[in-house]
């Protein structure tokens, strides 16, 4: 399943490494040469963990889940906000809140008191407080939607994470591979691949790099809602098929006792016995 291709991704510059001298030795088998002191990617092998990743991806959207997006670094934030809002998504662009994953319930309370915030001013609740006292909340609620407005929807932990650059949300990683939970990520050549299930070997720091990528991961999972939405769509119509089909057999089965009662005759049953109590009387003297 191919959504993007070598040229595209040779355009966007997603074969630029880092400098040599920072590379990682676990990245070797992504490298595909060395210019100028600073290591290309192979891109084939891009194109290749792309569509592996994409398919991953939307599959895990096709069955009703949600894969949490991180990225704090600046040239990323905006693209993730734009990408994952578009597939409904919830994200992290601002700084990674420590044990977001390993203390979820905790995050839900912060959450949920940003909620709260909002239905006590909405109803008049905070009309009775001084300036200084609803500007102290205000700022509380902003501070809470900056970091927190974009998860405000998760109400259970993601089943996978899509992270740009590994090094920089190392914490993000760490507390995914803790619960088990599936990482996706823009490896570049100075990252370590192995704690990463879907690992995209690419430039992590190029914003055109990071846009393609992206384009290509958040299409398949817009794929998986789509099929999903079918399915169930069909799901519901053959329920309702169903149902007809159940409701019609009762209403057969009444018609078809009523039907011979309602066409018998009343009087066809004496008549019949009258002709043949006279039938043998006939016959009778014929025999003598």
């Amino acid at each position: 399943m191919a959504r993007t291709n070598f040229d595209m991704l040779l355009e966007a510059g997603c074969h630029f490494g880092h400098l040599k001298r920072k590379w990682n030795p676990a990245m070797a088998p992504y490298i595909f040469m060395e210019r100028n002191g600073i290591h290309i990617i192979d891109l084939h092998k891009t194109v290749a963990k792309i569509d592996e990743a994409a398919e991953a991806l939307k599959q895990i959207a096709k069955s009703g889940k949600k894969v949490l997006f991180v990225a704090t670094k600046k040239q990323a934030k905006d693209i993730v906000a734009e990408k994952a809002t578009a597939v409904n998504m919830p994200y992290v662009i601002e700084r990674w809140p420590g044990g977001m994953l390993t203390n979820f319930p905790t995050i839900r309370k912060a959450v949920k008191k940003m909620a709260t915030i909002d239905k006590l001013m909405s109803d008049g609740t905070y009309g009775n407080l001084s300036k200084r006292e609803i500007l102290q909340v205000s700022r509380q609620r902003a501070k809470l939607e900056k970091n927190l407005g974009s998860i405000a929807d998760l109400t259970r932990l993601p089943s996978a994470l899509f992270v740009i650059d590994v090094m920089k949300e190392h914490i993000a990683v760490k507390e995914a591979k803790r619960l088990g939970i599936p990482v996706f990520a823009i490896v570049d050549t100075n990252s370590n691949p192995n704690d990463i299930d879907f690992m995209i070997p690419a430039n992590d720091d190029a914003k055109d790099s990071i846009e393609v990528i992206l384009n290509a991961c958040c299409t398949a999972i817009a794929e998986g809602l789509e099929e999903r939405k079918a399915e169930r769509a069909d799901e519901k119509a053959a329920k309702e098929q169903a149902e007809e089909v159940a409701e019609a057999k009762p209403r057969a089965r009444r018609a078809r006792k009523e039907a011979p009662a309602a066409e018998a005759p009343v009087e066809e049953a004496p008549a019949a016995e009258e002709a043949a109590a006279e039938a043998p009387a006939e016959e009778a003297p014929a025999a003598e």
